[in-house]
């Protein structure tokens, strides 16, 4: 993985985490929302050598936003392992921030609702999840049928994980960085199972867990990246790993 030169005197109170693979369409655009909400921010891109150009692009970007970092890997290796490397990045950093957030690069998740997502942090919760499921969250784009799909298996995956949550699967989180720092030697996961394995770790851990309501809509522009091979693995960690935690 090759990361571009950041100054580590350089503090933000929080860093965003864009995992990218072919998002050329919906970068440029989402890096100006967020550098625009008007916050002390770090923003790491994590792509995957994109054929499409997006590295190529977020190099051009950081003429204009200097806190804009660039980690390039030389193939697509997966949501879990793009994650648990910028995690390593930003701790790596002289003066971390204090909160890392994660979200979705293809506009799916409103860059004004990391807003939120930080007050609650800051209010003591170690992570803050951007719920589509809990009262106030909303889907758009979505068919009846794929959100009662993904509502059916999120109240499964309540139950196995010991959780009160309403929406496991969403990829829009705040972390803070003392649990970031707890749980990362323990995280393995390689592709969208990370979710899971984030929340399962902080039932582990007795970390404080809370969600807040966002509206999730459906990308416009791109294609899903979410592969069969990434499904099957989601589906095989939830049945090899989350029934131990009823032992």
């Amino acid at each position: 993985m090759k990361t571009d030169d950041v100054p580590d005197t350089t503090h933000s109170d929080a860093a965003v985490i864009l995992p990218t693979f072919c998002e050329a369409e919906n970068i440029e655009n989402l890096v100006s929302t967020i550098e625009n909400l008007g916050i002390n921010l770090t923003i790491v891109v994590v792509d995957d050598s994109s054929p499409d150009g997006t590295g190529k692009l977020v190099k051009k970007l950081q003429v204009t936003y200097p806190r804009l970092v660039l980690l390039s890997r030389p193939r697509k290796a997966g949501l879990g392992t793009a994650i648990t490397d910028s995690f390593r990045f930003i701790l790596s950093l002289t003066n971390p921030p204090d909160y890392l957030v994660t979200m979705d690069a293809d506009h799916s998740h409103d860059p004004q609702d990391i807003l939120r997502l930080l007050r609650q942090a800051k209010e003591g919760n170690d992570v803050v999840i951007g719920s589509r499921y809990c009262g106030g969250g909303e889907v758009k784009g979505w068919n009846f049928r794929r959100v009662m799909i993904s509502r059916v298996a999120n109240r499964i995956t309540a139950g196995l994980v010991g959780l009160p949550i309403n929406d496991f699967t969403s990829g829009f989180r705040c972390y803070s960085r003392k649990y970031v720092q707890e749980i990362l030697p323990k995280l393995h996961s390689e592709t969208y199972e990370i979710q899971i394995e984030t929340l399962r770790q902080a039932r582990l851990h007795h970390a404080r867990v809370t969600e807040t309501p966002i509206t999730f809509t459906n990308r416009k522009m791109g294609k899903s990246k979410l592969t069969k091979n990434e499904i099957l693995s989601f589906l095989l960690y939830m049945v090899r790993t989350l029934p131990k935690n009823s032992k």
